[in-house]
């Protein structure tokens, strides 16, 4: 990768390396990853949008991060990445969805809207004197009756889930997800899976300050932010219970620490009564040896 790097490939958008790769795509990938972490769940309820703020400073108002963006009534997203880029394509997700409002008289689906976003931000891969995107969305809602979730790319490729993250620790909240996810999860333990992914990305670095969640319920697919005492109370159950975990996972450790010293004693000294039993019969044998060589 070096050397096609320093043969230039890497300062335009439009060129392709040998390897047939666009390296500008890549950097803008890097950028999502060192983003902070965004979640979406899929449940029987509706969706869930968690996200972890990273509050850097105490000096911070953690209202004034925003990553999770109301699109319409019935859809939101959250975002990774360059939150300035993030805001750019929020603007024109809104505004085509009231554009596809006055124009085919009912709102966007989320596939309709992903797929313009996702449309959007392949154009940028392919024209000069522009850059990619260096975003990727968790764009989802509730449109046709059915709850839909999908993530794009900087690349303008989109997927659908039923649970993903984006951003730092992306991976141990996706083993998470392919763990613990089940299709017929209600709102509440779609909301603890995703503060859950959020733990586990963050290496357990959750506060109930850091944590901010959204849902688009089922029964009114309707956008709502999650307040933040609730919020309060669902990051606290969770680290309550990571607690009862981490106390069990310790007393078991104990258990068997103890156990296995005790079976270490036992082995000890069953040896030590076998050495003496093996020593008291070679006695026993020296002893009848020499009263034979005395009668002889």
């Amino acid at each position: 990768m070096q050397q096609f790097q320093s043969a230039g490939y890497d300062r335009a958008l439009t060129m392709f390396s040998p390897d047939g790769r666009l390296f500008q795509i890549e950097y803008a990938r890097e950028a999502v990853k060192r983003g902070t972490t965004s979640i979406g769940i899929k449940s029987k309820d509706g969706v869930v949008f968690a996200i972890d703020k990273k509050i850097k400073s105490k000096l911070i108002e953690p209202s004034s991060i925003e990553k999770i963006f109301k699109i319409d009534e019935h859809l939101a997203t959250a975002s990774s990445g360059l939150v300035a880029d993030a805001r750019r394509l929020v603007d024109i997700a809104r505004q085509q969805a009231q554009v596809n409002k006055l124009k085919y008289h009912e709102p966007i689906t989320v596939t309709g809207l992903a797929k313009y976003i996702g449309d959007l931000e392949q154009l940028y891969t392919q024209s000069g004197g522009v850059r990619p995107f260096g975003i990727s969305l968790i764009i989802g809602g509730v449109s046709d009756g059915e709850a839909r979730i999908y993530e794009t790319d900087p690349s303008g490729a989109i997927v659908e889930y039923k649970a993903t993250a984006i951003g730092l620790g992306r991976d141990k909240a996706l083993a998470l997800f392919e763990d613990k996810y089940e299709d017929d999860l209600s709102l509440d333990d779609a909301i603890d899976l995703a503060i859950e992914g959020i733990y586990q990305a963050t290496d357990g670095k959750v506060t109930t300050d850091s944590v901010e969640l959204s849902v688009i319920k089922m029964e009114d697919e309707k956008y709502q932010k999650i307040e933040k005492d609730d919020v309060a109370e669902y990051v606290q159950k969770l680290l309550d219970r990571k607690e009862a975990e981490k106390e069990e996972a310790e007393r078991k450790a104990e258990e068997e620490r103890k156990e296995k010293e005790a079976k270490k004693a036992q082995a000890k000294a069953e040896r030590e009564a076998k050495e003496k039993a093996e020593a008291e019969a070679a006695e026993e044998a020296a002893e009848e040896t020499n009263e034979s060589e005395d009668e002889e």
